[in-house]
Protein backbone atom coordinates (compact mmCIF):
# COMPACT_ATOMS: atom_id res chain seq x y z
CA UNK A 1 0.00 0.00 0.00
CA UNK A 2 2.79 2.41 0.95
CA UNK A 3 4.66 1.64 -2.24
CA UNK A 4 1.52 2.45 -4.28
CA UNK A 5 1.19 5.85 -2.60
CA UNK A 6 4.85 6.65 -3.28
CA UNK A 7 4.43 5.56 -6.88
CA UNK A 8 1.38 7.80 -7.29
CA UNK A 9 3.18 10.94 -6.12
CA UNK A 10 6.25 10.04 -8.18
CA UNK A 11 4.06 9.80 -11.26
CA UNK A 12 2.41 13.16 -10.54
CA UNK A 13 5.84 14.75 -10.16
CA UNK A 14 6.90 13.36 -13.54
CA UNK A 15 3.68 14.69 -15.12
CA UNK A 16 4.40 18.19 -13.82
CA UNK A 17 7.93 17.98 -15.15
CA UNK A 18 6.64 16.89 -18.58
CA UNK A 19 4.08 19.71 -18.75
CA UNK A 20 6.56 22.44 -17.79
CA UNK A 21 9.30 21.03 -19.94
CA UNK A 22 11.60 20.82 -16.93
CA UNK A 23 11.45 24.60 -16.50
CA UNK A 24 9.87 24.76 -13.02
CA UNK A 25 13.13 26.02 -11.56
CA UNK A 26 13.36 28.70 -14.25
CA UNK A 27 9.80 29.85 -13.49
CA UNK A 28 10.62 30.19 -9.81
CA UNK A 29 13.75 32.20 -10.62
CA UNK A 30 11.79 34.51 -12.94
CA UNK A 31 9.15 35.07 -10.27
CA UNK A 32 11.85 35.90 -7.71
CA UNK A 33 13.49 38.37 -10.09
CA UNK A 34 10.13 40.05 -10.78
CA UNK A 35 9.41 40.20 -7.04
CA UNK A 36 12.79 41.81 -6.35
CA UNK A 37 12.27 44.38 -9.13
CA UNK A 38 8.82 45.27 -7.79
CA UNK A 39 10.13 45.69 -4.24
CA UNK A 40 13.01 47.86 -5.49
CA UNK A 41 10.60 50.13 -7.39
CA UNK A 42 8.29 50.31 -4.36
CA UNK A 43 11.27 51.10 -2.13
CA UNK A 44 12.20 54.05 -4.38
CA UNK A 45 8.61 55.34 -4.34
CA UNK A 46 8.23 54.87 -0.59
CA UNK A 47 11.51 56.71 0.04
CA UNK A 48 10.03 59.93 -1.35
CA UNK A 49 9.43 62.33 1.55
CA UNK A 50 6.00 63.99 1.88
CA UNK A 51 5.70 67.54 0.58
CA UNK A 52 5.11 70.45 2.91
CA UNK A 53 1.55 71.75 3.18
CA UNK A 54 -0.07 75.11 3.88
CA UNK A 55 -0.92 75.33 7.58
CA UNK A 56 -3.38 78.17 7.07
CA UNK A 57 -5.16 76.42 4.20
CA UNK A 58 -5.31 73.18 6.19
CA UNK A 59 -6.81 75.09 9.15
CA UNK A 60 -9.43 76.82 7.00
CA UNK A 61 -10.38 73.60 5.24
CA UNK A 62 -10.81 71.61 8.46
CA UNK A 63 -12.76 74.45 10.10
CA UNK A 64 -15.12 74.58 7.12
CA UNK A 65 -15.57 70.79 7.14
CA UNK A 66 -16.40 70.90 10.86
CA UNK A 67 -18.51 74.06 10.38
CA UNK A 68 -16.58 75.74 13.18
CA UNK A 69 -14.73 78.98 13.69
CA UNK A 70 -10.92 78.58 13.91
CA UNK A 71 -10.55 79.59 17.55
CA UNK A 72 -7.18 80.01 19.30
CA UNK A 73 -5.48 76.63 19.26
CA UNK A 74 -7.31 75.38 16.18
CA UNK A 75 -4.28 75.82 13.89
CA UNK A 76 -1.89 73.99 16.23
CA UNK A 77 -4.19 71.03 16.88
CA UNK A 78 -5.29 70.68 13.25
CA UNK A 79 -1.64 70.83 12.16
CA UNK A 80 -0.72 68.15 14.67
CA UNK A 81 -3.52 65.96 13.28
CA UNK A 82 -2.34 66.50 9.69
CA UNK A 83 1.29 65.70 10.60
CA UNK A 84 0.23 62.51 12.40
CA UNK A 85 -1.99 61.36 9.54
CA UNK A 86 0.79 62.05 7.04
CA UNK A 87 3.11 59.88 9.12
CA UNK A 88 0.70 56.95 8.74
CA UNK A 89 -0.86 57.56 5.31
CA UNK A 90 2.07 58.66 3.11
CA UNK A 91 3.08 56.34 0.23
CA UNK A 92 4.00 53.01 1.77
CA UNK A 93 2.26 53.91 5.02
CA UNK A 94 4.16 53.66 8.29
CA UNK A 95 7.38 51.77 7.51
CA UNK A 96 9.31 51.62 10.80
CA UNK A 97 7.62 48.39 11.90
CA UNK A 98 7.62 46.58 8.54
CA UNK A 99 8.75 42.96 8.56
CA UNK A 100 8.81 42.36 4.79
CA UNK A 101 10.54 43.93 1.77
CA UNK A 102 10.92 46.64 0.79
CA UNK A 103 10.17 48.23 4.18
CA UNK A 104 12.55 46.00 6.12
CA UNK A 105 15.40 47.03 3.80
CA UNK A 106 14.80 50.76 4.18
CA UNK A 107 16.47 52.85 6.87
CA UNK A 108 16.23 56.46 5.67
CA UNK A 109 12.45 56.69 5.79
CA UNK A 110 12.17 55.04 9.25
CA UNK A 111 14.70 57.60 10.48
CA UNK A 112 12.59 60.38 8.95
CA UNK A 113 9.50 58.93 10.63
CA UNK A 114 11.27 58.85 13.99
CA UNK A 115 12.24 62.50 13.66
CA UNK A 116 8.61 63.44 13.02
CA UNK A 117 7.38 61.19 15.82
CA UNK A 118 9.66 62.77 18.43
CA UNK A 119 8.20 66.20 17.65
CA UNK A 120 4.64 64.85 17.91
CA UNK A 121 5.49 63.29 21.27
CA UNK A 122 7.07 66.49 22.63
CA UNK A 123 4.19 68.68 21.52
CA UNK A 124 1.55 66.27 22.86
CA UNK A 125 3.32 66.28 26.24
CA UNK A 126 3.45 70.10 26.27
CA UNK A 127 -0.24 70.29 25.40
CA UNK A 128 -1.18 67.87 28.15
CA UNK A 129 1.04 69.37 30.86
CA UNK A 130 0.92 73.09 30.11
CA UNK A 131 -1.00 74.45 27.13
CA UNK A 132 -4.40 72.92 28.01
CA UNK A 133 -4.19 73.81 31.72
CA UNK A 134 -4.69 77.20 33.35
CA UNK A 135 -2.33 76.41 36.25
CA UNK A 136 -0.36 73.56 37.81
CA UNK A 137 -3.26 72.53 40.08
CA UNK A 138 -5.87 72.34 37.31
CA UNK A 139 -7.05 68.99 35.96
CA UNK A 140 -5.69 67.44 32.79
CA UNK A 141 -7.76 67.35 29.61
CA UNK A 142 -9.44 63.97 29.24
CA UNK A 143 -8.52 63.59 25.55
CA UNK A 144 -4.93 64.76 25.88
CA UNK A 145 -4.47 62.21 28.67
CA UNK A 146 -5.03 59.64 25.91
CA UNK A 147 -3.04 61.41 23.19
CA UNK A 148 0.34 61.54 24.92
CA UNK A 149 0.71 57.84 25.88
CA UNK A 150 -0.68 56.70 22.53
CA UNK A 151 2.06 58.48 20.60
CA UNK A 152 4.66 57.21 23.06
CA UNK A 153 3.74 53.63 22.20
CA UNK A 154 6.53 51.43 20.80
CA UNK A 155 7.30 52.71 17.30
CA UNK A 156 8.30 49.25 16.05
CA UNK A 157 5.38 47.06 17.09
CA UNK A 158 3.99 45.10 14.15
CA UNK A 159 0.93 43.51 15.76
CA UNK A 160 -0.93 42.83 19.00
CA UNK A 161 -1.27 45.78 19.07
CA UNK A 162 0.12 47.46 15.99
CA UNK A 163 1.86 50.80 16.15
CA UNK A 164 -0.48 52.24 13.51
CA UNK A 165 -3.55 51.25 15.52
CA UNK A 166 -2.25 52.90 18.67
CA UNK A 167 -1.27 56.10 16.87
CA UNK A 168 -4.67 56.29 15.16
CA UNK A 169 -6.29 56.12 18.56
CA UNK A 170 -4.17 59.13 19.51
CA UNK A 171 -5.33 60.95 16.36
CA UNK A 172 -8.96 60.20 17.24
CA UNK A 173 -8.42 61.68 20.71
CA UNK A 174 -6.87 64.79 19.11
CA UNK A 175 -9.92 65.18 16.88
CA UNK A 176 -12.17 64.85 19.93
CA UNK A 177 -10.14 67.53 21.72
CA UNK A 178 -10.40 69.83 18.68
CA UNK A 179 -14.15 69.27 18.49
CA UNK A 180 -14.58 70.20 22.16
CA UNK A 181 -12.20 73.16 21.85
CA UNK A 182 -14.06 74.72 18.92
CA UNK A 183 -17.64 74.44 20.21
CA UNK A 184 -19.22 77.85 19.74
CA UNK A 185 -21.48 78.07 22.78
CA UNK A 186 -19.91 75.80 25.39
CA UNK A 187 -16.29 74.92 24.66
CA UNK A 188 -15.36 71.89 26.74
CA UNK A 189 -11.58 72.21 26.31
CA UNK A 190 -8.94 74.91 26.77
CA UNK A 191 -5.88 76.10 24.87
CA UNK A 192 -3.91 78.76 26.75
CA UNK A 193 -1.66 80.58 24.25
CA UNK A 194 0.54 82.11 26.93
CA UNK A 195 4.23 83.02 26.86
CA UNK A 196 5.14 80.65 29.70
CA UNK A 197 3.44 77.70 28.00
CA UNK A 198 5.25 78.36 24.74
CA UNK A 199 8.57 78.83 26.55
CA UNK A 200 8.20 75.48 28.32
CA UNK A 201 7.90 73.64 25.00
CA UNK A 202 10.74 75.67 23.48
CA UNK A 203 13.05 74.67 26.34
CA UNK A 204 12.63 70.99 25.43
CA UNK A 205 12.97 71.75 21.73
CA UNK A 206 16.20 73.63 22.33
CA UNK A 207 17.87 70.52 23.75
CA UNK A 208 16.51 68.37 20.92
CA UNK A 209 17.95 70.59 18.21
CA UNK A 210 21.20 71.00 20.11
CA UNK A 211 21.66 67.24 20.25
CA UNK A 212 20.85 66.79 16.56
CA UNK A 213 23.19 69.63 15.54
CA UNK A 214 26.06 68.12 17.51
CA UNK A 215 25.57 64.63 16.10
CA UNK A 216 25.37 66.02 12.57
CA UNK A 217 28.51 68.09 13.17
CA UNK A 218 30.39 65.00 14.30
CA UNK A 219 30.14 63.56 10.79
CA UNK A 220 33.67 64.90 10.15
CA UNK A 221 34.93 64.13 13.65
CA UNK A 222 35.93 66.56 16.38
CA UNK A 223 37.79 66.33 19.71
CA UNK A 224 35.69 65.57 22.77
CA UNK A 225 35.53 68.66 25.01
CA UNK A 226 34.59 66.61 28.06
CA UNK A 227 37.51 64.23 27.52
CA UNK A 228 39.90 67.16 27.08
CA UNK A 229 38.73 68.86 30.29
CA UNK A 230 39.30 65.73 32.38
CA UNK A 231 42.93 65.56 31.19
CA UNK A 232 43.74 69.28 31.51
CA UNK A 233 45.73 70.55 34.50
CA UNK A 234 43.40 73.30 35.76
CA UNK A 235 45.93 74.43 38.41
CA UNK A 236 48.46 75.63 35.83
CA UNK A 237 47.04 78.23 33.39
CA UNK A 238 50.17 77.94 31.20
CA UNK A 239 49.92 74.18 30.80
CA UNK A 240 49.54 72.99 27.22
CA UNK A 241 45.99 72.15 26.26
CA UNK A 242 45.29 68.48 25.64
CA UNK A 243 42.89 67.55 22.87
CA UNK A 244 40.34 64.91 23.74
CA UNK A 245 39.73 61.73 21.80
CA UNK A 246 38.09 62.32 18.44
CA UNK A 247 34.33 61.78 18.41
CA UNK A 248 32.89 60.85 15.02
CA UNK A 249 29.49 59.60 13.89
CA UNK A 250 29.93 56.11 12.36
CA UNK A 251 29.58 56.22 8.58
CA UNK A 252 26.78 53.64 8.78
CA UNK A 253 24.73 56.03 10.95
CA UNK A 254 25.31 59.33 9.14
CA UNK A 255 22.37 58.99 6.77
CA UNK A 256 20.11 57.88 9.66
CA UNK A 257 21.01 60.99 11.68
CA UNK A 258 20.55 63.20 8.61
CA UNK A 259 17.06 61.90 7.84
CA UNK A 260 16.02 62.00 11.49
CA UNK A 261 16.95 65.70 11.49
CA UNK A 262 15.14 66.21 8.20
CA UNK A 263 11.97 64.58 9.54
CA UNK A 264 12.10 66.60 12.76
CA UNK A 265 12.60 69.80 10.74
CA UNK A 266 9.66 68.94 8.46
CA UNK A 267 7.36 68.57 11.47
CA UNK A 268 8.72 71.67 13.22
CA UNK A 269 8.30 73.80 10.11
CA UNK A 270 4.54 73.21 10.20
CA UNK A 271 4.31 73.48 13.98
CA UNK A 272 5.99 76.90 14.02
CA UNK A 273 3.70 78.12 11.24
CA UNK A 274 0.75 77.07 13.43
CA UNK A 275 2.30 78.76 16.47
CA UNK A 276 2.61 81.94 14.41
CA UNK A 277 -1.18 81.83 14.04
CA UNK A 278 -2.32 80.75 17.52
CA UNK A 279 0.27 82.66 19.57
CA UNK A 280 0.11 85.79 17.39
CA UNK A 281 -1.15 88.00 20.23
CA UNK A 282 1.60 87.12 22.71
CA UNK A 283 4.27 87.20 19.99
CA UNK A 284 3.23 90.72 19.02
CA UNK A 285 3.19 91.81 22.66
CA UNK A 286 6.72 90.49 23.16
CA UNK A 287 7.99 91.75 19.77
CA UNK A 288 8.91 88.13 19.08
CA UNK A 289 7.17 87.54 15.75
CA UNK A 290 10.39 88.24 13.84
CA UNK A 291 12.19 85.47 15.74
CA UNK A 292 9.46 82.95 14.86
CA UNK A 293 9.69 83.89 11.20
CA UNK A 294 13.47 83.53 11.33
CA UNK A 295 13.04 80.01 12.72
CA UNK A 296 10.61 79.19 9.91
CA UNK A 297 13.09 80.44 7.27
CA UNK A 298 15.88 78.25 8.68
CA UNK A 299 13.60 75.21 8.85
CA UNK A 300 12.52 75.78 5.26
CA UNK A 301 16.19 75.55 4.29
CA UNK A 302 16.38 72.01 5.71
CA UNK A 303 13.71 70.86 3.24
CA UNK A 304 15.62 71.69 0.07
CA UNK A 305 15.59 69.12 -2.72
CA UNK A 306 18.11 66.29 -2.41
CA UNK A 307 19.90 65.98 -5.74
CA UNK A 308 22.31 63.32 -4.53
CA UNK A 309 21.13 59.68 -4.28
CA UNK A 310 23.31 59.24 -1.18
CA UNK A 311 24.26 61.43 1.80
CA UNK A 312 27.71 62.83 1.06
CA UNK A 313 30.01 63.53 3.98
CA UNK A 314 33.17 65.07 2.62
CA UNK A 315 35.62 66.77 4.95
CA UNK A 316 34.74 70.21 6.29
CA UNK A 317 36.48 72.18 3.49
CA UNK A 318 37.03 69.27 1.10
CA UNK A 319 36.06 68.76 -2.53
CA UNK A 320 32.86 66.85 -1.84
CA UNK A 321 29.79 68.33 -0.20
CA UNK A 322 28.90 67.49 3.38
CA UNK A 323 25.14 67.25 3.71
CA UNK A 324 25.33 66.63 7.45
CA UNK A 325 27.19 69.89 8.09
CA UNK A 326 24.74 71.79 5.89
CA UNK A 327 21.83 70.41 7.89
CA UNK A 328 23.65 71.16 11.15
CA UNK A 329 24.13 74.78 10.07
CA UNK A 330 20.40 75.26 9.46
CA UNK A 331 19.47 73.65 12.77
CA UNK A 332 22.07 75.64 14.68
CA UNK A 333 20.72 78.91 13.29
CA UNK A 334 17.17 77.83 14.08
CA UNK A 335 18.28 76.96 17.61
CA UNK A 336 19.94 80.35 18.00
CA UNK A 337 16.67 82.00 16.96
CA UNK A 338 14.83 79.86 19.54
CA UNK A 339 17.19 81.13 22.24
CA UNK A 340 16.41 84.70 21.18
CA UNK A 341 12.71 83.90 21.16
CA UNK A 342 12.82 82.50 24.69
CA UNK A 343 14.64 85.59 25.90
CA UNK A 344 11.94 87.83 24.42
CA UNK A 345 9.16 85.72 25.91
CA UNK A 346 10.71 85.92 29.39
CA UNK A 347 10.64 89.71 29.42
CA UNK A 348 7.74 91.46 31.12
Amino acid sequence: MLSRIKGYFRARKEDVGDRTGGSLGKIIIVLLVVYLLVTIVLGIIWSDEPDTFSVRENTRTLANDMQREPVVGFATVSTMIRISETLLDKPGGYISNDLFPPGIWMDNMPSWEYGVLVQIRDLSRAMRQDISRSQSQSSEDRDLVIVEPQFNFDSGSWALPSTEGEYRRGISALKSYLDRLSRANQPDAQFFARADNLDSWLADLQTRLGSLSRTLGESVGKPSVQDAMTQTDNTDPLAEEIEGEEVKTPWTKRDDVFYEARGASWALLHIFKAIEVDFRSVLNDKNALTSVRQIIIELQGTQGSMWSPVILNGSGFGVLANHSLTMAAYLSRANAAIIDLRELLSRG
